[in-house]
């Protein structure tokens, strides 16, 4: 029988074709997997149907073809009676401006280990060189080269990958030896720029263009040599890009892996020509769900960005026109630092395991939980005053449950321990594949020693002259309170609007874990800071109609503040009604709005409204007069009286308090 016949496949619609893409997941454009992948993703989902993690991606495929159909529809409306044509004359101005900010100074350099932890496996066992073999437990962390020729992929299902090759050795991760060399990789990476940015454990953007003048190199010559020197003194393998900015050198980066280098030639004409047929979901800043909506407007290629910038700029807010714009030109940001400690918005730790329903396990789950954040906590300096509980049901639904003190909590294990388990009782029993906790509004017990360590000293010191307004993002608590789009140091829009729920989604290594998994272990990833500012995507409801009352626990402690309903027992779901119930409208106990979302998108919402708040908080704080006669006008002028509507404001956010928080990826 045949390969097709005998998997059956959907019929070929677009729908079906859009929820084979969804169910092959994240990874599908891993150096070293095959070009076409079809006959792939049709093994994947006929060994993936039936589980409850088909039928969850079948309702976020569902979800988001209605959210296309609901852009599609606000297309039509916007472009009703409308000359394109001046359109285009106004994004072409944009784009003017845009070419008149590109640089072409400086040689960054983006770095990425090949396959790092399938690799670093290899240094300790020689034998597994040419053999097709994965890390992980249940899903796959890492897949060597030889096993990616068969379509295995990082965050694939270990029994997935299985029937996709069934000769793959599976290996249990071994993160020391991943920490140890990670290391080491990156004190060589340093030696040619000591302010590299790292961004993962196995990957970073360096600027050499400093080196290559003092040591008479050219870029090529300079990553040559560093190539080399990780390799003799590792017996690793890294692959690099070489371009005038960050964006472009880590799309350039994946050219020759692996074991390879691309340089990009520092010329508008030659960058543009590159960019014009690169696809669009190979530039950073691009998810998947990005890369659906962008084809639904006929957008596959970066060149098509050009094409349809009128509708872009009509429909800005859903596609974000100036990052694309920035794509199309292949112009980003090029200023490489390391991040910053004050970036920092959250610390946690998670587990994921096997469905399990037993209570006393599911503690102890949550007990090595808080031993490792307890470790991160104290060695990294941090302590904070809301903890988030997020858990994750058999039927991949995610949870969060948060609370929040007027002081900040201990960083002790058993102290954590116990603050999981007041959030976790209320919702007992349950069926569970992942639990974790996060502690956010932090304060850097590091920068706290620092600053009395100075003591009286710091009165008598000049504040810090700041930088250009060129140079910084915009810090006026005063601004607008609207979606702003993710900036750069220097004022370079980063990524599409939703990315950063796009990139969560991507990055969560269990996102195959079904049922039909055996011996699957916990799954920890080497975690490393990341700074982020994430707008998380709502749609608002109209005033009239109420939003579901929260539950609070009936502890003697302090309530814990919860918004969403919690999870209904499969018992009393009713299943044949699932398509017909109405739209959810939640009411945001931050800012008071009413939301047409899902529990996932009110989590969102309100994690950052509390980051939004707290930002603004700091850049209060941080905005003081830059000279003697600033500071002396500073004094006299009488404090500003609030306006009515921050009265209202500061009214709503005391009554609504905390509130619910989305658990996210520590960074």
């Amino acid at each position: 029988m045949s390969l097709e016949k005998n998997m059956n496949p959907p019929p070929s619609t677009p729908d079906s074709d859009s929820l084979l893409r969804r169910l092959a997941g994240p990874s599908v454009n891993k150096a070293g997997l095959a070009k076409d992948q079809t006959e792939i993703n049709l093994i994947i989902a006929e060994v993936s149907k039936g589980s409850k993690f088909y039928e969850n991606e079948k309702r976020k495929d569902k979800d988001l073809t209605q959210r296309i159909e609901r852009i599609l529809k606000l297309r039509d409306e916007v472009t009703k009676g409308v000359d394109l044509s001046k359109v285009e004359q106004g994004v072409d101005k944009l784009v003017a401006q845009l070419e008149a900010k590109r640089d072409l100074s400086q040689a960054i350099v983006h770095v990425d280990m090949d396959a790092f932890f399938a690799n670093v496996e290899v240094l300790h066992n020689p034998a597994l060189a040419t053999k097709p073999f994965a890390v992980g437990g249940g899903v796959v962390s890492t897949a060597s080269y030889e096993a990616r020729k068969f379509g295995v992929r990082s965050g694939m299902a270990t029994f997935v990958a299985k029937r996709l090759c069934p000769d793959l050795i599976v290996l249990h991760s071994h993160y020391e030896w991943y920490r140890e060399m990670s290391g080491k990789v990156m004190a060589i990476f340093r030696r040619y720029d000591p302010t590299m940015c790292v961004a993962g454990c196995d990957e970073g953007y360096l600027n050499i263009t400093r080196y290559c003048e003092e040591h008479s190199l050219s870029p090529e010559e300079c990553v040559m040599q560093m190539r080399q020197t990780v390799h003799s003194e590792t017996k690793l393998t890294v692959s690099a890009g070489i371009a005038p900015n960050k964006m472009l050198a880590k799309i350039c980066s994946d050219k020759n892996k692996p074991n390879g280098q691309f340089k990009l030639d520092f010329e508008p004409s030659a960058i543009k020509a590159f960019m014009h047929d690169l696809s669009i979901r190979k530039v950073p800043g691009v998810g998947r769900v990005n890369e659906r909506l962008l084809e639904s407007i006929g957008i596959k290629t970066c060149g098509d960005i050009f094409v349809q910038r009128a509708i872009l700029s009509l429909l800005d807010k859903q596609f974000g026109l100036e990052f694309l714009l920035q794509a199309h030109l292949g112009i980003a940001s090029n200023i490489v630092e390391p991040g910053q400690r004050e970036e920092r918005k959250s610390i946690g730790a998670e587990r994921t395991f096997n469905a399990l329903s037993d209570t006393a396990k599911i503690h102890a789950k949550l007990e090595e939980v808080a031993a490792e954040l307890e470790q991160d906590m104290e060695e990294g300096g941090w302590t904070g005053k809301t903890v988030t509980l997020k858990y994750k049901l058999d039927t991949f639904q995610v949870f969060t449950r948060a609370k929040s003190f007027d002081w900040y909590i201990s960083t002790k294990k058993a102290d954590l321990f116990a603050i999981g388990q007041e959030l976790l009782k209320p919702e007992l029993p349950l069926t569970l594949r992942l639990i974790g906790l996060r502690v956010t509004k932090l304060k850097d017990l590091r920068a706290e020693a620092e600053s009395k360590a100075r003591g009286i000293k710091r009165f008598f010191e000049e504040a810090p002259v700041p930088s250009s307004p060129k140079k910084r993002r915009r810090t006026d608590p005063d601004e607008d309170e609207g979606e702003q789009p993710r900036l750069s140091q220097d004022g370079f829009a980063t990524a599409m609007p939703g990315y950063d729920d796009d990139e969560a989604e991507e990055e969560a290594k269990d996102i195959a874990h079904n049922d039909e998994i055996d011996g699957a272990q916990d799954t920890r990833m080497i975690r490393h800071v990341r700074s982020s500012s994430t707008k998380p995507k709502s749609t608002s409801a109209p005033p009239n109609r109420k939003s579901p009352q929260p539950k609070l626990s009936s502890s003697k402690a302090p309530p814990i503040q919860v918004v969403a309903s919690p999870p209904v027992s499969p018992k009393k779901q009713n299943k044949g009604h699932d398509s017909e119930a109405p739209p959810l409208f939640l009411e945001c106990p931050i800012c008071g709005k009413l939301l047409e979302t899902d529990n996932q998108g009110l989590n969102e919402h309100i994690d950052f409204c509390l980051s939004k708040q707290a930002i603004k908080e700091a850049q209060t704080a941080s905005l003081k007069p830059t000279s003697k006669s600033e500071r002396q006008a500073s004094e006299k002028k009488p404090p500003r009286k609030p306006r009515p509507r921050e009265k209202e404001k500061g009214m709503a956010s005391a009554e609504h308090g905390e509130g619910l928080l989305r658990y996210r990826k520590k960074g």
